[in-house]
């Protein structure tokens, strides 16, 4: 044999893998070229004092991963064009490089490129503009556990295209046994449709809903994210004002084919729709034939008075959509939500769930299930709702204490965040000199927004830390 191939017999690599490693390494290195005969499998066998099979196993791997070529009658050779080389694109002669060409976007699109970007942590910041849930006091251990058990369960059918489209069945079980009883939300599970976030499940109703050049009532200010999905559609926005009674519906429009509302804890303002609202709101869809989406992203979060019933659970008569997510009571990266439809609509979102990606990961769904069953998510949330109640204590007190009458909190005792109307024009200067993040209204607001209202996160500081921002952006306050 021409060529000495090298082996080791005390490693614990296979001797197949050690020949391929050889000629392969080799090649690349160019210690052997393009065209070069390669010994047969005899006669490496016959120098290496090894069987046939198992030269002939490296050599067809290197034959099938292109390194290798066999010429009938004439024997094995080294590819004259090897495979890393297909991976590179050849050079276009007498182009410069540069940019990718860009394809022109729609209007939607040219948009969203000078949109409000996402509000990331300043290094070294006290972050006030943040809300959300506090991620180290939810119950990993658990989740692991269950999330485990269901990879164990549910087999090997979950890993492809599953039945359950609009959702796993058990799992919209208990989603329709959970807003019966904290919502008093009217359902069978057949109405629920588990989609990957409350985002997706906007995405849905828009689509299903409108056609171009429809009108859509929503409140001022409102969930940006859910004003970017009605405007992707093609609609036109008619914002409605808000007051402290939510929604003024006297302002509504009668040609809106569609409302959309966050009547539990109205964002970003934290108001409560009034059941007098309430009713108008029903009675103004009943008459124009509009239907309803009421998000309720964060209900279950409330520190003082009983949970106000859900919009959906007052009539029956006018459709009402119900929009709910697990992604604030749980975790963020936890893509699970859920719509509540009428009857007549559930086939309509059923296939239009499938059409936009198939279902939502089964084992998540069913690790949920389990959460829910059990007691867990109750349990965490009545143990998080002490705990951020708390805390918006702690935040309001400071307030007073260091703003008296010139800060003012709107809206309810309830949610992860407080909206905050200051009368003290340096606050926003101070807040910079002093490292402290807030969150301004303007991006939440269509047309002008007020230059003095800024939104107070409080979910995810301690007490101590929620006191030491009031104070930092107080006059009172300064960091040494």
């Amino acid at each position: 044999m021409r060529t000495a191939v090298v082996i080791d017999r005390s490693s614990t690599v296979p001797l197949s893998r050690q020949i391929y490693d050889f000629w392969r390494l080799g090649i690349l290195s160019g210690r052997f070229s393009g065209g070069e005969r390669v010994p047969s499998t005899r006669e490496v066998a016959t120098a290496l004092d090894l069987s046939r099979g198992t030269i002939a196993q490296a050599y067809d791997q290197l034959v099938s991963e292109g390194y290798f070529q066999t010429t009938h009658g004439s024997g094995t050779f080294v590819c004259g064009q090897l495979p890393e080389a297909l991976l590179n694109a050849p050079a276009s002669a007498g182009r410069r490089a540069g940019p990718n060409a860009a394809a022109p976007l729609s209007s939607f699109g040219k948009r969203l490129q000078s949109d409000i970007p996402y509000v990331r942590k300043e290094s070294g910041h006290l972050w006030l503009s943040h809300w959300g849930p506090d991620l180290n006091l939810f119950p990993l251990e658990v989740w692991h556990r269950l999330h485990a058990r269901s990879l164990r369960s549910l087999g090997p059918d979950a890993l492809d295209y599953t039945e359950h489209v609009s959702g796993y069945a058990p799992l919209r079980e208990e989603i329709a046994k959970y807003v019966s009883r904290s919502r008093a939300v009217v359902c069978t599970p057949d109405q629920v449709i588990v989609v990957n976030g409350s985002q997706q499940g906007l995405d849905l109703c828009a689509r299903l809903l409108l056609e171009p050049g429809d009108e859509v009532a929503l409140e001022n200010p409102c969930y940006s994210g859910a004003r970017r999905i009605f405007e992707a559609c093609g609609a036109r926005l008619r914002p409605v004002p808000v007051d402290r009674e939510g929604i003024d519906c006297s302002r509504l429009v009668t040609t809106a084919r569609l409302a959309y509302v966050t009547p539990a804890h109205q964002f970003p303002t934290g108001v409560a729709l009034s059941l007098r609202r309430r009713l108008e709101l029903i009675a103004w869809a009943r008459q124009h034939g509009a239907v309803i989406i009421e998000d309720d992203y964060d209900s279950e979060y409330r520190y003082s008075g009983a949970p106000t019933p859900a919009l959906q659970g007052l009539v029956s008569e006018v459709p009402i959509i119900y929009c709910g997510t697990f992604s604030k009571v749980m975790f963020p990266g936890l893509r699970v939500g859920y719509l509540i439809v009428p009857r007549p609509m559930v086939v309509a979102f059923t296939r239009a769930k499938w059409l936009v990606d198939r279902h939502t990961p089964l084992h998540q769904q069913a690790a949920l299930r389990d959460f829910m069953k059990e007691g867990h998510l109750e349990r965490h949330i009545r143990r998080m709702r002490r705990i951020y109640g708390l805390r918006r204590a702690a935040l309001v007190e400071a307030l007073n204490v260091h703003f008296g009458d010139t800060a003012t909190v709107l809206g309810e005792a309830a949610g992860m965040h407080a909206y905050v109307r200051f009368d003290d024009p340096d606050v926003p200067a101070r807040a910079r000199r002093n490292k402290v993040q807030l969150r301004e209204v303007e991006p939440y607001y269509i047309g002008k927004a007020p230059v003095s209202d800024f939104l107070l996160g409080f979910s995810t500081l301690t007490e101590r830390g929620l006191r030491d921002g009031v104070r930092l952006i107080s006059a009172a306050g300064r960091r040494p």
